[in-house]
Order: C-alpha cells, then sequence, then structure tokens
C-alpha cells in the first residue's frame, strides 16, 4: 500500500485555476449544510508561551467527497524573523470506508488558499453583488488569497492594505499588483485602509487585543470579515449588524482567548440567538443571504476543516492525473 506524498513544488505545479479553488470549497459548504459533511472541533496545542505560537489540529469528513481528512497547521508570529511562513501545515487524506491513508500534503499554501475561498464564498452569497473598494487589514500568509479570490468575484476599482509592518506591506502590495495587474494602495493606519470600503477584512495577527476596526465606519450595504487571531474590533460591532453568519458555531462559541469575536461571545452579545446562520445552511439554500443592498452583514469564520479537505483531494485527483508527486511505501 503505497501514500501519495506532495511537496510545496508539486502543489505549485499543479496550477488549481480560481473557479476549481471556489466551486470545491463551495460543495463542500453544500455538503455540509446538507448534513453530508462532519467537522470536528479544532483543537489548539501551546507549546512554551516563548515561542509565541500554536498549533490548530483540524479534522473532518465528506460525504460526497469520499474522503476524511487531518490537518495540522502552526500558527507562529514572528516566524517572519526565521525567514519562515508565519503558518505551515500538513494534511493527511483518509479512505473513510477503512481507514486506509492514501495522501500525504504540503498544506501550507492549501491553508491560504481555503482561508481566501471561504471569504470569497461568503462574499457571493452575503456581499452586494457590485463592490468597488476593498479594505484589507493585515498581510499574513491567508491574506494574499482573500484579495485574489475576492478580485476575481468584483474586480475592484479600489484595493487597500494596511499591517504592522511596512516591509509586509510592500512585499504583500507587490505580489498583489503582479498577480492582479493592478495598483494596490498601502494605507497609513487601519482608518484609511477600511473606512469606506464596501468590504472590509480584518486579517491580523495581534498578540493582544486592540480595536483596529471601528464600528462608526461600517456602513449600510457594507460586508466585514473579521477573522484575525485576537479580537481587533469594538465590541460594539457587533451591535450595527442585520446579520451575523458564521462557517461553524460550534468552534465560534468557544469563547476563548483566541478568535476575533470571541469577546463577543463571552459578553453574550454573540449567541445562538443573535446569530442568524452558519454559511453552509445559505449554500444549501436552507436560509436567505443578502436580501437587499443596505443590509450590514458580518461574516466570521475560524476555519473549516472540510474546505481543506476538499482542496486536499482536488489537489490529489490532479496529481493522480499528471502522475505529479512521490509514491511512499506504507505497509
Amino acid at each position: 500500500m503505497d501514500i501519495l506524498y506532495l511537496n510545496s513544488k508539486d502543489i505549485d505545479q499543479l496550477n488549481i485555476t480560481n473557479d476549481e479553488i471556489l466551486e470545491a470549497v463551495e460543495e463542500s459548504l453544500r455538503a455540509q449544510g446538507t448534513g453530508q459533511a462532519m467537522v470536528e472541533p479544532r483543537v489548539h496545542i501551546h507549546p512554551n508561551p516563548e515561542y509565541n505560537g500554536h498549533f490548530n489540529v483540524l479534522r473532518g469528513y465528506i460525504e460526497p467527497e469520499h474522503v476524511a481528512g487531518v490537518k495540522v497547521v502552526g500558527d507562529y508570529v514572528y516566524n517572519y524573523k526565521k525567514d519562515l511562513p508565519s503558518e505551515m501545515s500538513l494534511l493527511s487524506l483518509y479512505d473513510p470506508e477503512n481507514g486506509a491513508p492514501y495522501a500525504i500534503m504540503d498544506a501550507t499554501a492549501i491553508t491560504s488558499i481555503r482561508t481566501g475561498a471561504l471569504t470569497a464564498v461568503g462574499a457571493k452569497y452575503l456581499a452586494k453583488k457590485s463592490n468597488r473598494v476593498l479594505g484589507h487589514l493585515g498581510c499574513r500568509g491567508t491574506a494574499f488569497w482573500n484579495v485574489v479570490l475576492l478580485d476575481h468575484l468584483y474586480d475592484f476599482e479600489e484595493i487597500r492594505i494596511n499591517s504592522r509592518r511596512r516591509e509586509s506591506m510592500e512585499a504583500f502590495a507587490q505580489a498583489l499588483e503582479a498577480r492582479l495587474h493592478k495598483k494596490i494602495v498601502i494605507a497609513k493606519d487601519s482608518e484609511e485602509c477600511l473606512k469606506g470600503a464596501d468590504i472590509m477584512i480584518e486579517a491580523t495577527r495581534l498578540i493582544e487585543p486592540a480595536p483596529l476596526l471601528k464600528t462608526e465606519w461600517v456602513k449600510p450595504g457594507d460586508f466585514v470579515v473579521p477573522y484575525g487571531t485576537i479580537c481587533a474590533n469594538e465590541i460594539t460591532l457587533t451591535d450595527v449588524m442585520d446579520k451575523i453568519v458564521v462557517d461553524d458555531w460550534g468552534q465560534c462559541k468557544e469563547g476563548g482567548k483566541l478568535g476575533s469575536l470571541s469577546p463577543h461571545v463571552r459578553a453574550g452579545k454573540l449567541t445562538e440567538k443573535t446569530l442568524y446562520a452558519e454559511l453552509s445552511e445559505i449554500v444549501a439554500g436552507k436560509k436567505t443571504g443578502r436580501e437587499n443592498d443596505d443590509q450590514r452583514i458580518l461574516f466570521w469564520h475560524r476555519g473549516l476543516s472540510i474546505n481543506d479537505i476538499a482542496l486536499g483531494r482536488l489537489y490529489y485527483k490532479k496529481a493522480v492525473a499528471n502522475n505529479i508527486g512521490t509514491k511512499l511505501f506504507y505497509r
């Protein structure tokens, strides 16, 4: 029995298209919404606090794709000082019928891609049809695909970015300009980045909470996606929203230290009663998404294992079809 191993070069070589990415993630959400997928609550592993990082372990199963999977991802704030990605991960895929593992792959890129795809699929159902300005706070690893896939849907007239470190903003802007062939605006602060934007993304990696996203900047019709590691918004943010949507309430309701809206959960502002829906319910047609251009809608995602698994399955099938990867003897 062999296991197919895909390293980072193999993943890059497969050239998955934007539309393939979005379709795979959307279909995994549809499976979740129709009860054909299982998302187990993520597990956090916190090593020595001096390391300034932690591990997330994500597990799931998608019946229509006949696949189960486990992803382990390390999230380390200061990895840039070691010339390493802030997030590195491995994904393993299994046959759910007999438990046999059949693929292991570098999921560092997949983690970034699936996060951007989840943001973009959320926008498809929750944002206005026409959006002119994107404001993106944070230049973490997942930020690139947020912008790329949102621009794929909306072809923004203006894209603004902001982060703590000038060098990360400049590198992020250069990468986006090379990919999108349009000018990226480096904002001087979070206000210049977010205020007046049609879509606001908060993807920061703070050590301690800070109100970088102000509630007063949210205007009618805005789509707001706060998913930073630590809360970077105000406790009043949820008060002005017409609809609050999450990817998985089971993960979001934990109310621990991590999570952009965890303080809102602990304060009782975000509860099962104030929550409008999980995105999968909307994708599956069980609930309505955006109903008019004046609604303020917030989408908070913590990350779904089934999105990683769906993309991993897509990469696996393409790798097999194109004879890419290394076969490892298992047993």
